[in-house]
């Protein structure tokens, strides 16, 4: 996505990074980038507010329940292999009966 005009930092870079801009894991120089492209293009501060309502909407929903430290342990790796660029597997994962589509096993 792109909103057409030129931006010191390209739409689908903050779009890439959006989550780590809203999880706050992002160094402050980098946070300072999003907030001036947010400041100067529409389109991508509107997906920004949906995201920031979404994950919101998450925690409200969902933020009480405990997950089991061994499905945490596996989500985060997966997430550390795509963010590291390394092939992810295609199959599912049974954990605890149930199917997670993507995560790996170890």
């Amino acid at each position: 996505m792109s909103c057409g005009e030129p931006h010191e930092t390209d739409c689908s870079e903050v779009l890439d990074h959006l989550y780590e801009f809203l999880d706050h894991e992002m160094p402050d120089s980098d946070c300072t980038k999003f907030e001036v492209h947010f400041e100067e293009c529409s389109p991508c501060l509107e997906k920004y507010g949906l995201e920031q309502a979404v994950k919101k909407l998450v925690k409200r929903c969902c933020g009480h329940d405990d997950v089991p430290a061994d499905l945490r342990a596996k989500v985060m790796g997966r997430i550390d292999l795509i963010r590291s660029g390394q092939a992810v597997p295609d199959h599912d994962v049974t954990v605890a009966g149930a199917e997670l589509p993507g995560v790996a096993t170890e």
